[in-house]
């Protein structure tokens, strides 16, 4: 049976892989024979089970929204991970991770983060596990996400600003890989997205894939069947999408739909919407959809949305566009706030940037009334005040 789920080297129809430098070739392979074999562990299982209940308070809930249902005229249930500790989706795969690496014997962890919601969440494992923790994050974001930046420094953590590029999360993700070039040997590199190296697109969709597997147990509560009629989350590198529709990415009967941030549209210059701009590509070792020039060098994204401010694409999400699987819509800046706006006034919940991206798909799309949408909130919106405040005429 034709799968979309990473094949054994890494790969997701022509995209995956790892291309890393020869001095990183070594921890990857480790990192490669290793995952799925301590991963599968009974171990690691009882342990990661126990605290993604007992610490981060899964299972997150299901919560049909009577508004957007009335809205959009069909039935619209948010995900919400919001509501976990750290606020995001992030925690599911930072304490995965963090277990992998003491399990490898690992003491030192670095990260590189954007909107700073997997930062926080890495130093927060990191603190949970008493580690050393070292945070790349671009100083743009730094000063957009300075209460993160925060959290992070009062949980432990070493914030390094970068300083290169449109100092944003591809340059973190930049600096991170050249600490690790640098220690080898005693550093795990904390991946907050599906990007990277095999197996880091697969193994942070495994850990993610919690949401899949919870949105099958609720929805055969509330709705008698176990499955949607649509699955919506919004994409930069893509881990909460691709924890959204893990379970169901082989299941034809549910429609994928994704949201990458339009910035001030597709056409402006100023955007990053990998799918509809990208071109095949290498980007922090795989080979994916990546926005470049005709010299194939990395073009500057472009979005209001911190976390989804990346030139490249998930290799699972790649192949998801290029075989048709998902529909990839571009949501703009404009589009993004006004359907945070509409969120918090007609329900009470204030999302991140990343997954007002997701809501604006609603108005993209036209459902059926029996149909049954599952929209994962990937994060909530504290962290993103002061843009809705100089956003907003409140």
């Amino acid at each position: 049976m034709k799968t979309f789920l990473a094949d054994s080297n890494g790969y997701y129809g022509d995209f995956g892989g790892a291309f890393v430098p020869e001095i990183l070739h070594k921890c990857v392979q480790d990192l490669q024979l290793s995952y799925l074999q301590v991963m599968e562990s009974e171990s690691f299982q009882r342990e990661f089970q126990r605290l993604l209940h007992d610490y981060v308070g899964r299972p997150s809930p299901l919560y049909r929204s009577e508004y957007l249902s009335g809205k959009y005229g069909c039935r619209i249930y948010l995900k919400r991970e919001d509501l976990n500790h750290t606020g995001a989706h992030k925690i599911n795969n930072t304490i995965g991770q963090i277990l992998i690496a003491r399990a490898l014997g690992k003491k030192r962890i670095i990260a590189e983060t954007g909107a700073g919601q997997h930062g926080v969440a890495t130093a927060t494992v990191c603190a949970l596990m008493n580690m050393e923790c070292i945070v790349y994050m671009g100083k743009t974001d730094v000063e957009r996400q300075i209460s993160n930046v925060r959290k992070m420094e009062m949980l432990g953590a070493t914030v390094r600003p970068v300083t290169s590029g449109n100092m944003t999360l591809k340059d973190a993700t930049n600096e991170a890989i050249r600490d690790w070039c640098c220690h080898p040997a005693d550093t795990f590199y904390i991946i907050g997205s599906t990007v990277g190296p095999h197996p880091y697109p697969d193994m942070v969709a495994r850990l993610q894939s919690v949401i899949s597997k919870e949105i099958r147990v609720q929805l055969l509560r509330e709705e008698g069947r176990d499955y949607p009629d649509y699955l919506i989350a919004c994409v930069g590198g893509g881990s909460n999408a691709a924890g959204t529709i893990y379970d169901y990415i082989d299941d034809s009967r549910v429609r994928i739909l994704l949201a990458e941030a339009g910035g001030e549209g597709i056409d402006s210059g100023n955007s990053a919407a990998t799918i509809q701009l990208g071109k095949i590509g290498i980007i922090h070792g795989a080979k994916t959809l990546v926005m470049q020039n005709e010299d194939g060098q990395i073009e500057e994204p472009y979005s209001i949305s911190a976390g989804l401010d990346y030139p490249g694409i998930g290799p699972m999400h790649a192949n998801l566009a290029v075989s048709k699987r998902a529909t990839v819509l571009a949501v703009d800046d404009d589009e993004a706030l006004r359907a945070a706006l509409d969120l918090s006034r007609h329900e009470g919940i204030i999302p991140a940037l990343e997954s007002a991206h997701a809501l604006g798909v609603l108005s993209k799309q036209n459902f059926k009334s029996d149909d049954v949408v599952v929209l994962t909130v990937s994060g909530r919106g504290d962290k993103d005040m002061d843009t809705y405040l100089k956003a907003y005429t409140l």
